[in-house]
């Protein structure tokens, strides 16, 4: 072994491209662990659902499609 520490001699291009790399490394763990954490809560609620009883799946929708529906024109114009 060298007395010298290992860095000492070491091109500040090489140390730069080597710091780069782990930081892009350390966001890519990041964003998994998010993703993780996304995946995890929505399968929660996704066996939440499941423990649900049937008849809590059948009932109807409560805001109708119809009430977000407009008429292209109002009735009684030349257009319609």
């Amino acid at each position: 072994m060298s007395d010298k520490p290992f860095y000492q001699d070491e091109n500040p291009t090489i140390r730069l491209r080597t710091w780069a790399f782990g930081q892009m490394v350390w966001g890519a763990f990041l964003a998994g662990v998010c993703l993780l954490g996304i995946g995890i809560f929505f399968g929660v609620i996704y066996a939440i659902g499941l423990l649900l009883p049937e008849e809590s799946r059948q009932t109807p929708d409560p805001m109708p499609r119809s009430s977000l529906e407009q008429p292209l024109t109002v009735q009684g114009n030349d257009l319609a």
